[in-house]
């Protein structure tokens, strides 16, 4: 990556949210906990669905990998935030900062990808719950999430080598916490026109054609729960949704506060907004998605207390 750097920088300067000491060491402790609880959560998650054998089901087989992106995500970035709050050296080398980016994009755009995947295995589970096991078989659900995978880093890869092309201006300072597109962007020197318009025309298609594949899902299910005659009924399958949906609000809202908005009014506020899906998200996933499923529950208890936990249930 490093080879097409048009502007001879070597490195960038990763300043953070704020150049204040005492502000640094709260966000040092801040962050160093949520990156703590994310993968402690997400690890569980992905331990516990693989070692029950009542959770090697589809939905649970796309919740152990959204847990797995989650935690690579915040090891692409968290760690070095943490590294530069501490320490007076605050570089981060091109090539270093070009791979950040290229991680970054590449699985928040797999996390969208897995959530249109689970969608789609709530749509078949109620609204076809007869067809669901020959639907949603392991042929399917492995190569939807093979597709995911490729798509994903396809695309973190295209947006990565069209940075490259760009002049950046001596001694960038990045007032962030890691290298982001659209700070990115705000720090070159030459003119980025080809390059906004192929990132919102993919962008475009990568984002909203999931969110468009969710919304048809929900609405399809939402026209299914309502003709159960049972209330009982109807709650217990609006309770198997209620989990994918909290976290696709806090997906697509955290989001939207960042991209949804011209390039030249990106401000400090939307690098909270950032911090929000970058690690904020990431550590509430595994909470929203065992909180109330009880199948969760005992798993997690299975994982941690053993045999004990199990003749107790």
């Amino acid at each position: 990556m490093e080879g097409g750097n048009q502007s001879g920088v070597s490195e960038f300067l990763l300043l953070g949210l704020s150049e204040n000491l005492k502000e640094q060491q709260v966000l040092f402790w801040m962050f160093l906990v949520m990156y703590l609880i994310t993968v402690v959560g997400n690890m569980l998650i992905a331990l516990a669905i693989g070692s029950h054998s009542r959770l090697h089901t589809p939905m649970y087989f796309f919740l152990a990998n959204l847990s797995f992106t989650d935690l690579c995500f915040v090891t692409n970035t968290i760690p070095k935030a943490l590294v530069n709050l501490q320490s007076e050296n605050k570089a981060i080398s091109y090539a270093g900062c070009l791979t950040q980016l290229y991680f970054l994009v590449s699985l928040v755009t797999l996390d969208n990808f897995i959530l249109a995947a689970m969608a789609y295995d709530r749509y078949v589970a109620i609204c076809r719950p007869l067809h669901y096991v020959t639907i949603m078989n392991p042929e399917l659900c492995l190569l939807l999430l093979t597709l995911c995978w490729i798509l994903s880093f396809l695309y973190g890869l295209t947006l990565t080598l069209l940075m490259t092309t760009v002049t950046f201006c001596e001694s960038p300072r990045i007032h962030y916490i890691f290298c982001e597109m659209y700070v990115l962007l705000r720090l070159t020197c030459s003119n980025i026109q080809i390059i906004l318009v192929v990132m919102i025309t993919t962008g475009c298609f990568i984002f909203f054609t999931p969110l468009g594949i969710m919304i048809l899902s929900y609405v399809w299910i939402s026209r299914a729960i309502l003709r159960i005659p049972s209330a009982a009924s109807k709650y217990k399958a609006f309770s198997t949704c209620a989990s994918h949906l909290a976290v696709v609000s806090l997906f697509y809202g955290t989001l939207c506060m960042v991209y949804l908005k011209p390039l030249k009014t990106y401000s400090l506020k939307d690098s909270v907004a950032t911090v929000m899906y970058a690690v904020v998200t990431p550590m509430m996933n595994p909470f929203i998605y065992s909180l109330r499923n009880k199948d969760m529950h005992r798993a997690l208890g299975g994982l941690l207390l053993g045999k004990a936990f199990q003749k107790l249930t």
